[in-house]
């Protein structure tokens, strides 16, 4: 892995050295894997084609700078953040074991990283994923987890703490507990309610010892986060989804239908238990995604030539 910078770069032999010395720390001391090590060595690479001959005395305004023009010449967000960690880290190794002078990437922040969409099923893939005549315990369990999940847009967290005082089918509404150990209470749809109807029945007549949480796993502990994940894995591939659905996925497609429907932010951030409307808001840009396809498919001059 090491030596890989001397050929492809104008450094002298002291420097050349430096990074070898660092990349072999890095693969044999920190024991990273080769992937991040070359990772390492390519965003090193960024740094010493700019300043090859002068590393000891760059300043924060030198480093604040070249990462200003790899922003203008296109790198995005999160490819800067992993280059100034990599940077960092290259000259605390430099400063502890090549007696220079400091590290100027210390208070240095990248440009804000992209926002990436969360995704989210369309109601028409959510009624595939849902729909189900399996009778059997695993199946009424997970049907069950996963309407509540979608109906009532739950952390994964959320799901699995769930006891069965916290639920009120009568009314329609489940008490859940999410972060910073806040209370709120969200509605449950129909379709969610019969299927934990059936579970619970079935629940109530299993012969072994169960706490009082609503979905326990065949110990009659409380089901991981983990098991969810993967149960819901297989339950999309025997339901021909044809696409990985994580939990979360689930929650997100709550949000996006929801607003789709009625618009309602505030309404949206409550349901999803956000402290802070701009983390509600991101689902804007999935409804606005929404809006464009439906105007593109419809209005009469969005129709681009090639498509007519």
């Amino acid at each position: 892995m090491p030596f890989i910078m001397r050929a492809s770069l104008n450094m002298n032999k002291l420097e050349a050295g430096a990074v070898d010395e660092y990349l072999i720390y890095l693969e044999k001391e920190r024991r990273l894997s080769p992937l991040t090590v070359t990772n390492y060595a390519r965003d090193l690479k960024l740094l010493i084609r700019e300043f090859s001959e002068c590393l000891n005395d760059l300043t924060a305004h030198d480093i604040r700078r070249l990462v200003s023009g790899l922003h203008a010449k296109g790198l995005g967000g999160n490819t800067l953040s992993r280059a100034l960690s990599a940077w960092r880290g290259y000259f605390s190794f430099l400063v502890e074991r090549k007696h220079y002078k400091h590290n100027p990437c210390l208070g240095i922040r990248p440009p804000k990283k992209e926002k990436r969409l969360p995704k989210a099923l369309s109601p028409d893939e959510v009624n595939k994923l849902l729909e189900t005549e399996e009778t059997n315990e695993g199946a009424m369990r997970d049907q069950a987890m996963f309407e509540l999940c979608y109906s009532s847009g739950l952390r994964l967290t959320e799901l699995t703490s769930i006891k069965l005082q916290e639920l009120d089918l009568n009314d329609g509404t489940v008490r859940v507990t999410g972060k910073g150990s806040k209370t709120r209470i969200v509605p449950v749809g129909q379709k969610a309610i019969s299927a934990i109807h059936r579970w619970i029945a079935l629940r109530h007549g299993l012969n072994k010892p169960i706490q009082n949480i609503l979905f326990p796993n065949k110990n009659g502990d409380p089901i991981s986060p983990r098991t969810i994940q993967h149960r819901l894995s297989q339950w999309t591939k025997k339901q021909g989804l044809g696409q990985n659905v994580h939990p979360h996925m689930l929650r997100h497609s709550f949000a996006s239908h929801l607003l789709q429907s009625s618009g309602d932010l505030r309404a949206v951030q409550e349901m999803l238990g956000h402290a802070s409307i701009s983390t509600t808001q991101v689902y804007t840009h999935l409804d606005w995604q929404h809006l464009a396809k439906i105007y593109d498919k419809t209005h009469p001059r969005a129709k681009r030539k090639n498509d007519s």
